[in-house]
């Protein structure tokens, strides 16, 4: 686990006690006493919602295998956008002459 991203361990931990929050909440047992239990009830159900989905949504790589991958994912959509840029920078260069293309147009009509 050497290699696992801080936000990666974040996200679990703030998960882990969102769920924590929740099982004590259905069992009766309020962590913050000082909120209204119907407040209190939504504002938790909220909290774990939202960390249930921003744990989902982010791409949580623990395994070796997993970290080498995004890895790999990175470095390929690095090479996408320097070739992108490089094909773009070759369409500007490029100019075509019309008139080129209408000798080659009459030359294959004779062919």
């Amino acid at each position: 686990m050497k290699n696992v991203s801080k936000e990666t361990i974040a996200r679990t931990i703030i998960l882990a006690v969102a769920l924590i929050n929740q099982i004590l909440v259905v069992l009766g047992i309020n962590p913050l006493p000082f909120a209204e239990e119907e407040i209190y009830n939504i504002i938790s159900t909220i909290a774990t919602t939202a960390a249930a989905l921003w744990t989902w949504w982010k791409n949580n790589s623990f395994t070796p295998a997993a970290i080498t991958a995004d890895e790999c994912l990175a470095e390929i959509k690095a090479e996408g956008k320097a070739y992108t840029e490089e094909i773009g920078s070759f369409a500007e260069q490029t100019t075509f002459n019309t008139d080129d293309m209408s000798e080659l147009s009459d030359e294959r009509e004779g062919v």
